[in-house]
């Protein structure tokens, strides 16, 4: 053995070692390399998939209201309105009443003047006189002859005919002053009165006016209304309609009344809904004892109404209506997407109460991507409703950096 160094089998015996245990450590600097990346893969892969599920808002319903209101249009209408027409013509004489006066029952609006009709009435009860005088000389003539045939001096066919001339002319006077009383009664209508209590809303004649009878000839001479209680007729939706029934009250406001506002109750109801519309016509009474509403003025009618059932209440970017009809996408387990159709009890404009088909447990997705489908998973983005019904949005990690 050399006295410098230890023998050549000792030393290929170190050089050996030295390999094995660089080649092991080479092994492990790229097993561990390996197994990096293969992490760090795996780590990108989880990752991206979770980026490309669709991050949701989501919120549990709420309790919906236990009654609501709706606000209508309507339009007051005097609770009786009387067009007055002439029944005679001739030319106005005079006109007592104008706009805005009240009357009475009965009470003298206008008079008309009436030559032809005058005429007529003289002409007729000279008919009518020579109608009775003729069949006075008919019956005296009859009765003569029911003497002489006593004496078998006129056969009885002569007395019939006496008989038959005597009922003839009689039945001619009867006629006569039926014609009389007809023209009696037509000269009562040169007199044009007021059909019941009530205020003069309109007059369109004057005096020495050409007047023409009867509705289709002429224009209306006055219009007469009952003013102390109104009709107010408002178009109710379809919807609302099996909500308004008789006796439910209700506030109107009419613009010329600013701050005040009047009671009127349901009278009566179409029961029918205008196709064109799809309304229904409901009537109501308004007491105007006070005279402060005006007929045909326009009034906005506030209903407070209850509800049959309590409704939940979601927001309206959270409806989806498609092929399949209105719908709701909920969040399932798993975070999975539930789609379920839905019934809309009312229209709140930014929120909508639905009738049926949700439970207040059910988590309602808000503003659902375009093209979600049931069953796709999707994530619990920041915005969400927090309860325990609600998971928490999982943390996003950035993907590692591959070791070089």
């Amino acid at each position: 053995m050399s006295p410098e160094g230890s023998s050549p089998p000792a030393r290929h015996r170190g050089l050996r070692i030295a390999a094995v245990v660089g080649i092991a450590m080479a092994v492990i600097v790229v097993g561990g390399g390996i197994a990096t990346r293969a992490s760090n893969s795996k780590r990108l892969q989880q990752q991206t998939r979770a980026q490309a599920e669709p991050v949701v808002t989501v919120s549990l319903p709420t309790p919906g209201g236990s009654s609501y209101t709706i606000d209508l249009p309507g339009r007051l209408q005097a609770y009786s309105r009387a067009p007055i027409y002439a029944r005679v013509s001739g030319y106005l004489k005079d006109w007592h009443v104008d706009i805005g006066s009240p009357v009475r029952a009965g009470e003298l609006l206008a008079e008309i003047e009436a030559p032809d009709l005058d005429q007529q009435l003289a002409q007729g009860k000279a008919d009518l006189l020579t109608a009775q005088a003729n069949a006075a000389l008919a019956r005296t003539t009859a009765t003569r002859w029911k003497i002489l045939f006593k004496t078998n001096s006129v056969s009885q066919q002569d007395v019939d005919a006496k008989n038959g001339d005597q009922a003839a002319k009689e039945a001619i006077a009867q006629a006569t002053a039926a014609n009389v009383d007809r023209l009696k009664v037509l000269e009562g209508f040169k007199r044009i009165v007021a059909p019941f209590n009530g205020t003069v809303t309109a007059r369109f004649t004057d005096i020495g006016a050409l007047i023409n009878a009867g509705s289709g000839a002429g224009l209306e001479l006055f219009v007469v209304s009952d003013t102390h209680k109104l009709r107010l007729y408002i178009n109710v939706p379809q919807n609302y309609a099996a909500r308004i029934v008789s006796g439910t009250q209700a506030q109107l406001t009419v613009p010329e009344r600013p701050g005040r506002t009047f009671t009127a109750a349901v009278e009566a109801s179409a029961r029918s809904v205008d196709p064109a519309s799809g309304s229904t016509l409901v009537q109501l009474d308004v007491d105007n004892a006070a005279g402060e509403l005006f007929p045909g003025a326009y009034a906005n009618v506030h209903f407070d109404l209850s509800l049959a059932a309590a409704n939940l209440s979601v927001p309206a970017s959270a409806l989806i209506f498609d092929h399949n009809g209105l719908q709701v996408a909920t969040l399932g387990p798993h975070n999975r997407v539930i789609f379920k159709p839905v019934k809309v009890a009312r229209d709140l404009g930014d929120s909508v109460e639905i009738a049926s088909g949700l439970t207040a447990e059910d988590r309602i997705i808000d503003s659902p991507p375009d093209g979600i489908g049931n069953g796709d998973a999707v994530r619990i983005g920041p915005g969400s409703t927090s309860g325990g019904m609600l998971a928490a949005a999982p943390t996003v990690v950035s993907p590692p950096r591959a070791t070089p």
